[in-house]
């Protein structure tokens, strides 16, 4: 039996914790402990169980989680993978692979100690020191927490905050002058999600009419009802209560039913009659899993050539084979209506994970996946760290979305992950989009990928017709300034009158995105980022939508006073409302972040969609990707060169692919489809290429301006960012690296920084980076973790060098 287990926690720092292991408890490689860790407890991975005796004192194991490893070989060899790739830490990658904090506790208590209790004595004898350093109102705050506690044993930290209205900064001076204690009773709690269910028992008796409701709306249910159901009725609470005390109704608490989807699931793609294409790539993809060696596909067809029903199929195959399959899609607000889909066609054996299910959700269906209740899962990049067994085939849906990315430690890439997760498991991974990203496109060219097309719509139908308004003419023409074209007015008018439906993409969200001063030409930003504020007039507020900031709309001018205030600029909800008065009669939605929180807002929106009882959809990009709508016969789009103007190598091919795909919800059922594309570069080739629908010419001539400037798909890319709330900090971190640089053999490597970052400040941080290039990926590596080595040399805390491999957000 080992005597010590290395274990991996989720903290910023690249090294595993070793740990004792006390009689009677044997952790396993793959499995969670709980360990101390200063003054806390946490739990984590043990990578490792040996006898090897380590230099310091080690603490001792709490408590075994798991008797058998949650995470298998290949996945923590995965896990081993992104770590090195990414320069993560290992045990922050473990915390993103397993959705499972609902089973942890956190749970900090305060005990009062005997100094504690002399100082408490003491301010009731004497009164405050006219010595303290602290503000009366920390003296009264601390007191108040003493006396708080003198009457207690211990008290839960949110309890005593609340009570004694103290912050935690004041707790933590508190226990410095060893007047309280801090206590940790963290650990692991039965996350199984249950609900309330009222049984009804017995209804031969003298009831009131409040009572009779309850008893009728339990009757006519089947005698079994959620509590909550029974709340939402016009009685009393009281009521049920009283049913439950007579003995004509009793309380139990079940498991509650998880719903993969509430949207109603379309047409089962089998009830049409593949084409050729469509049997083509089903055939090779087939093919490639029933070979058990890994293999990587591009499966680049048109919008609505029918790329989610050749994965059905084959994810059908894979399933009648006995084996797993993993869908990943970008968006949450597309999960529910691929899992409607796949429900339709798997029946329970379908699992979904995305962050917008709460804790119990996520590790509910984690488990059911574990223990291979559901073999086919579906949902956003996390999904990628699925436990299937005996995974055959991943597919990645809208390949080239950057949402795939994540922006936090680790900065790992979702396709990339499932790349590398195919190759180690010789399963099959299929990347799907009507428009690729260059790098996947590129590989494709190079044979790393296998190159599947579908050139055509499902059923011959054709593609959308595009034309371009250019918004320079329209001025001209009208004398001033529109949101909203003549032809797009006309052509939605047209549509409305026909009863067919109708998209318009703005990709911002608020009312207005800038609010000016005309006197002193200043501009309302936010206190935490070198970000202006947006106004969100329904909302009554201007926010900061990276920070979350939010202020009152200003009356005057915060830096001069002036009362000439003007909102410039219109975002999605201004749209909405100019829509409104152009066509009073129409029924319009919208779909955005302001208007979508969590997912049964998206599939009430989309279900609404379906249903025709919305006639117009105003939304931002959430609108743009995987919706089938086939009433839809119009598309407009606003601002539609907006991303052309940012500071970004990838801003053409982020436009394009925008176009493309919002372009792609027009005429996908019966009838000819159109779509009214407003743009002030109506010559820019992102825009010519969209209109046409040709990828291949967007393609070749981007290809050439990336060869020139060395930028992927012709190189690595890093994006190494120093960051400080100090400026000075800030300047002098990144000066210190940028001479390190300098000063560095780095043959093969480009270095351009140190620089502002576009968005000098953001969270509170100032912000300076450096951008490295390389044709090989392991010589970038080497260099960047030599870097961080020097970095820590140099005293620059881990957590404000960040590391972004293969970034795709420069700003």
């Amino acid at each position: 039996m080992p005597e010590f287990c290395d274990v991996a926690l989720p903290v910023p720092l690249d090294t595993a914790f070793t740990y004792h292991i006390p009689d009677g408890l044997e952790p396993v490689v793959g499995g969670r402990v709980l360990v101390p860790f200063r003054q806390q407890r946490m739990s984590g991975i043990v990578v490792d169980a040996h006898n090897r005796q380590p230099s310091v004192k080690t603490k001792d194991i709490l408590n075994v989680l798991d008797v058998a490893p949650v995470l298998d070989d290949s996945l923590m060899r995965l896990a081993r993978w992104i770590a090195d790739y990414y320069l993560a830490p290992l045990g922050e990658v473990f915390r993103t692979m397993l959705p499972l904090g609902a089973e942890f506790k956190r749970a900090i208590a305060y005990r009062i100690t005997e100094e504690g209790r002399l100082a408490l004595h003491q301010a009731g004898m004497s009164g405050s020191s006219a010595r303290s350093r602290r503000t009366p109102e920390e003296q009264l705050t601390e007191f108040r927490v003493l006396d708080y506690l003198g009457a207690r044993d211990t008290v839960r930290e949110e309890s005593l905050r609340a009570v004694a209205r103290v912050s935690k900064t004041l707790l933590s001076g508190m226990g410095r002058k060893k007047w309280i204690v801090r206590e940790d009773f963290s650990g692991v709690r039965d996350a199984t999600r249950t609900v309330k269910v009222a049984i009804l028992k017995s209804a031969d008796c003298k009831l009131n009419e409040n009572q009779s409701l309850l008893v009728d709306t339990l009757a006519a249910a089947g005698g079994r009802v959620t509590v909550e159901i029974l709340h939402t009725l016009d009685v009393p609470r009281t009521t049920l209560g009283t049913l439950v005390k007579r003995g004509l109704v009793e309380i139990a608490e079940e498991p509650e039913q998880f719903s993969v989807s509430g949207l109603k699931a379309r047409r089962s793609p089998f009830d049409f009659q593949f084409n050729s294409a469509q049997q083509g790539a089903l055939k090779r993809i087939r093919e490639a899993v029933d070979s058990r060696t890994f293999s990587g596909m591009l499966l680049h067809g048109v919008t609505g050539s029918g790329k989610t029903a050749v994965y059905l199929a084959v994810m059908r195959a894979v399933l009648e084979a006995g084996r797993s399959a993993i869908l990943l899609v970008p968006e949450i607000g597309l999960t529910p209506a691929m899992a409607a889909d796949l429900h339709q066609v798997f029946g329970n054996e379908v699992a979904i994970l995305h962050s917008a299910l709460s804790d119990q959700e996520r590790t509910e269906q984690w488990h059911r996946i574990k223990r291979g209740a559901a073999r086919i899962v579906v949902g956003t990049r996390s999904a990628v760290f699925a436990p299937v067994a005996d995974l055959a085939l991943i597919i990645v849906d809208e390949e080239q979305d950057s949402s795939y990315k994540q922006e936090e430690t680790p900065r790992y890439h979702a396709r990339d992950v499932a790349v590398m997760r195919a190759k180690m498991a010789n399963a099959i991974v299929v990347l799907g989009s009507a428009t690729p990203s260059l790098e996947s496109y590129f590989n494709a060219k190079k044979k790393k990928y296998a190159l599947v097309e579908l050139p055509d719509r499902v059923e011959q139908r054709p593609l959308p017709e595009v034309e371009i308004i250019d918004m320079r003419q329209e001025f001209q023409e009208t004398g001033h300034e529109q949101v909203i074209s003549r032809k797009l007015t006309e052509e939605i008018k047209e549509r409305l009158s026909r009863h067919e439906q109708v998209m318009v993409l703005l990709n911002r969200r608020g009312y207005s995105p800038v609010v000016l001063c005309r006197t002193c030409g200043k501009t309302l930003e936010c206190k935490n980022c070198a970000i202006a504020l947006t106004h969100h007039k329904r909302a009554r507020k201007m926010q900061c939508h990276y920070c979350g900031y939010t202020a009152p709309v200003p009356q005057h001018c915060i830096h001069c006073g002036s009362e000439y205030v003007y909102f410039l600029g219109t975002g999605s909800e201004k749209l909405e409302e100019l829509l409104h008065g152009l066509f009073p009669e129409a029924r319009i939605g919208r779909l955005d972040r302001d208007t979508v929180r969590g997912r049964d807002d998206f599939e009430r929106m989309l279900a609404g969609m379906d249903a025709g009882e919305i006639d117009l959809l105003v939304g931002t990009q959430m609108i743009a990707k995987g919706h089938d709508i086939h009433n839809v016969t119009l598309v407009g789009v606003v601002g539609a060169d907006m991303a052309l103007g940012m500071p970004d190598f990838r801003a053409a091919e982020r436009t394009f692919q925008l176009l493309t795909q919002v372009a792609g919800r027009a005429g996908r059922g019966g009838t000819h489809g159109k779509v009214v594309l407003q743009t002030y570069f109506p010559d820019h080739y992102a825009v010519q290429f969209a209109a046409n629908h040709d990828f291949a010419g967007f393609y070749e001539k981007e290809l050439r301006f990336r060869s020139w400037m060395h930028y992927p798909p012709y190189s690595a890319l890093a994006n190494v960012l120093v960051r400080s709330s100090k400026l000075d900090e800030a300047l002098q971190w990144s000066g210190t690296l940028g001479k390190w640089f300098e000063r560095t053999r780095h043959e093969g490597i480009r270095v351009l920084g140190p620089a502002a970052a576009p968005i000098l400040r953001l969270k509170q941080d100032y912000r300076y980076h450096f951008i490295l290039k390389s044709a090989s990926r392991e010589k970038l590596n080497t260099l960047l973790r030599t870097m961080l080595a020097y970095a820590a040399q140099q005293k620059i805390p881990r957590t404000q060098v960040i590391v972004d491999v293969d970034a795709l957000w420069l700003m």
